[in-house]
C-alpha cells in the first residue's frame, strides 16, 4: 500500500510549509489534495492513512480533502480529447490509437492548506 509512503511525504511537505511561515504558529484545519485517477492512489485509503498518521501530532485536528482529477487523454492521430477507459485499453474511441498524450490524471499535489493562527 503506497498510500503510507505518500502520507509520509505529505507530512514532510506540510512540515516544510509550517516552517516557512513567517508569522505565528498555524493550526492546519484542512489539507486539499489533488489526486489524479491515473496515479493508482486509493483516495479512501489515503484519507484513512492520513488520519492515523496525524494522531498525536500538530496536525491531529486537521482533515484531508481529496479532489479527484479525471484521466483525460488526447489522440495525436485524430486530435480527439477523450476519457480513456480500461475496457477500451485506453485507446482513442475515434480511431483506436493507443493513449499517447495524457492531459490530466497524473496529478498528486497539495492544492490548498486551510489554516488559522493558534
Amino acid at each position: 500500500m503506497h498510500e503510507v509512503d505518500m502520507t509520509r511525504c505529505l507530512l514532510l511537505s506540510l512540515a516544510e510549509w509550517r516552517d516557512s511561515q513567517p508569522s505565528a504558529p498555524m493550526e492546519v484545519r484542512t489539507v486539499h489534495l489533488d489526486v489524479g485517477e491515473f496515479t493508482c492512489v486509493e483516495p479512501d485509503a489515503l484519507v484513512t492513512t492520513y488520519a492515523a498518521a496525524v494522531g498525536g501530532t500538530w496536525l491531529e485536528r486537521s482533515s484531508l480533502q481529496i479532489n479527484s482529477i479525471p484521466l483525460v487523454g488526447r489522440c495525436p492521430r485524430c486530435e480527439s480529447t477523450y476519457t480513456p477507459t480500461v475496457t477500451e485499453q485506453y485507446r482513442s474511441p475515434c480511431c483506436s490509437a493507443p493513449l499517447e498524450d495524457i492531459l490530466s490524471g497524473r496529478e498528486l499535489r497539495i492544492r490548498r492548506i486551510e489554516s488559522a493562527p493558534t
